[in-house]
């Protein structure tokens, strides 16, 4: 009897998880459909690439460059993300192997930064890119994104179960803290690099709400908001709406299927 129930609770778990991905797998269809059968037919007489081809080429003629957008979306994810792995790695040294005045003040500052909401800084930040100069510029959002408290919790967190004759053998042979971080301690927090770096840069690639405040320039627009603006004035244009969409959540996807096993072990490690 127990085993019967199993199996009722697997496939009611299934269902929900077709259910839970049929968008997804409904928009990937429709952006290969002919337009006239995006909402008529699940699967199409034919496919086509003609929503990829325009979205990528014919919709520079109304000023909404999507390779432009792509290639700065991928600039900004992949350069915040190597600043926010290798800043947090540094910190997190600091805090969790150097002993000095103010240490723990300044790590329980930032947990406690970490209970406010990013919206509520939304306002100074804005007025602090402004006095700099840096609006409608990609230095406005890769900025404000170069460290994270989270990466310097984890990366704190994951040096303490490091023991310190590790550190102390390697300066004993004249290595300079720098040394250790980046051939010791880094190499044996590989999981929390992969980690805070994953979900770095998924952060960063869907991020929307900061992008569209401060940037203006199409040429300077993320994917994400040129694809938002582009809906806005062109929204008749279903199928190569649907086509951005996919190549938005493609690279989430992609990270997501290769990377899982760090998924879950990033669930775990933020549950201890």
């Amino acid at each position: 009897m127990k085993k019967f129930w199993m199996i009722v609770l697997y496939i009611v778990l299934f269902g929900a998880s077709l259910l839970w991905i049929y968008p997804y797998i409904w928009m990937f269809m429709s952006s290969f459909k002919p337009s006239a059968e995006i909402f008529t037919k699940f699967w199409p007489s034919h496919f086509t690439g003609e929503h990829y081809k325009f979205i990528l080429s014919a919709a520079e003629a109304m000023q909404r460059p999507f390779v432009r957008a792509l290639l700065n979306s991928i600039f900004i994810s992949f350069t915040v993300t190597f600043a926010v792995v290798f800043s947090s790695a540094f910190i997190g040294y600091a805090l969790s192997k150097i002993n000095f005045r103010g240490q723990k003040a300044l790590f329980n500052f930032i947990i406690f930064q970490m209970l406010f909401p990013g919206f509520m800084f939304i306002v100074p930040l804005y007025v602090l890119i402004r006095a700099l100069g840096l609006v409608n510029t990609l230095s406005a959002i890769i900025l404000p994104g170069l460290m994270s408290a989270w990466g310097i919790f984890m990366f704190a967190q994951s040096y303490k179960s490091v023991p310190n004759e590790y550190i102390e053998a390697a300066k004993m042979d004249g290595a300079s803290d720098i040394w250790v971080i980046l051939r010791l301690m880094i190499p044996l927090s590989r999981s929390t690099a992969s980690i805070v770096g994953m979900f770095t840069f998924i952060g960063i690639w869907d991020n929307f709400m900061w992008p569209l405040i401060v940037i203006s320039d199409y040429n300077k627009m993320p994917l994400s908001v040129l694809l938002a603006s582009f809906n806005r004035e062109y929204g008749i244009y279903v199928g190569p709406i649907l086509a951005g969409s996919v190549i938005q959540t493609l690279p989430m996807v992609l990270i997501f299927l290769i990377f899982r096993k760090y998924f879950l072990q990033g669930i775990s490690m933020s549950l201890k």
